[in-house]
């Protein structure tokens, strides 16, 4: 046996444990921090050829370990942009160069620029909503774009579609041709009228008047104008050049044993305007399906439509769906961006970066894009953080653990030293 082996098999594993130290300290400073995955390490023997009869010693190697797919506690805060994941998946962020990183750090804020970061500086990122869901890129990071709530500050969206129901009353006087108002004359006449308020490219408020009109058994005209066309008003509606005038008509026919609409008859109305000069023209769908015909006054129901005038954001919700949700001063609403979350097969072989994020690497295999609450993504949960993993009695245990192998090896280097000593004195 070699005292010199010896004495470096000493040494390997003094080194050894001072890298168990090492992670145990970096867990210890790291235990309140936001989506921080504790580091372990790992140990192997390192076995030299010997021969029969003389004994070579070898030594210990270590492996440092991330426990990155290991659930975190869930902290709830009293910020709608504190983010932490139930589940698999990380958030998908982006550096001051644009460059892509995977974190479970969800303690976003957001800077004077509009855009949401992290404690670490980092942009959350997602896909820009528009007037359809946005479609994730399953294999790629393309199309993903830093979050900025600034972009939406002070916007409006016209309306597009909506729904206006009512119960129309069975018993109502039938209304002669050519005094009806779908005639458009001083004279007309109508049974029951209701207005709704939609919005133009503009965000200007646009006040449409509908006029329900019974024309025969079981038939009902509803006839819709712009109300500012009137006149003092009501009948006859008009437009000042160079204003087009707004005037859509439809029949409605009624199943007499359901008193609903009957197959056929026409479920919605599409009024056309194009006086906020946009193009196309402006077009609004109004959903009429819910309409009923019972011998009963007549009640106008809940009228529903989208748009909204300009208005600035005083708050941003995120579902757990990962929809980013615009509040405005007004009260309204506009999904503005869907977050997306993004996976690994091998999720401990990611490799971490300072600002407790991670890079992809061959050893973690091809990233996978979704959404949440998709195949096998967790959930997003809003004004919540998750915790780091680390146990600090655990870590303690370790820590001593730790410091008596290390004594244990210095002693064997002092052994080692010693028997040197006694070599060396031989030759005196």
């Amino acid at each position: 046996m070699s005292i010199f082996g010896t004495m470096k098999t000493a040494v390997s594993g003094m080194n050894a444990q001072a890298n168990r130290l090492g992670t145990v300290g970096d867990n210890i400073a790291n235990s309140s921090t936001v989506g921080y995955k504790r580091a372990s390490t790992a140990f192997s023997s390192l076995v030299l050829p010997s021969s029969q009869g003389s004994y070579s010693s070898g030594g210990v190697e270590t492996n440092v370990r991330y426990s990155i797919s290991e659930q975190g506690g869930i902290q709830y805060t009293t910020s709608n942009t504190d983010l932490a994941i139930q589940g698999e998946g990380f958030f998908i962020v982006s550096d001051a160069n644009g460059s892509p990183y995977l974190t479970r750090a969800g303690a976003f804020q957001k800077d004077p620029n509009g855009y949401l970061v992290n404690t670490a500086g980092y942009q959350l990122m997602g896909y820009p909503y528009g007037s359809n869901p946005p479609a994730a890129v399953v294999n790629g990071f393309n199309g993903l774009e830093a979050i900025n709530i600034n972009d939406f500050g002070l916007v409006s969206s016209p309306s597009s579609q909506g729904s206006f129901p009512a119960n129309l009353d069975k018993e109502a006087d039938v209304v002669a041709a050519g005094s009806r108002p779908s005639d458009n004359v001083a004279t007309s006449t109508y049974t029951n009228k209701s207005s709704l308020t939609g919005y133009d490219h503009a965000g200007s408020k646009v006040l449409y008047d509908f006029y329900y009109t019974k024309t025969g058994t079981n038939t009902w005209e509803v006839s819709v104008y712009r109300q500012d066309q009137s006149t003092n008003g009501g009948f006859p509606y008009a437009a000042t050049a160079p204003a087009t005038l707004v005037q859509q008509t439809v029949t409605l026919t009624f199943d007499p044993n359901t008193n609903k609409l009957a197959s056929g008859s026409p479920t919605d109305i599409v009024i056309t305007d194009p006086n906020d000069g946009a193009t196309p023209a402006q077009t609004i769908t109004i959903d009429l399906s819910d309409m009923t015909q019972f011998a009963s006054d007549f009640t106008p129901g809940k009228g529903i439509i989208d748009g909204n005038a300009p208005s600035p954001i005083t708050d941003v919700e995120i579902g757990g769906d990962g929809v980013v949700t615009a509040v405005y001063q007004d009260g309204g609403r506009r999904a503005i961006y869907q977050l997306a979350l993004a996976t690994v097969p091998a999720i401990d072989k990611l490799l971490p970066r300072n600002g407790n994020v991670y890079l992809p690497t061959n050893d973690s295999g091809v990233v996978t894009i979704g959404f949440p609450q998709s195949g096998s993504f967790g959930e997003i949960y809003s004004s919540a953080l998750e915790t780091s993993n680390v146990d600090i009695a655990n870590e303690l245990t370790e820590m001593i653990e730790s410091q008596r192998v290390y004594t244990a090896n210095s002693k064997v280097f002092q052994t080692g030293s010693d028997l040197m000593d006694v070599l060396i004195n031989l030759k005196r």
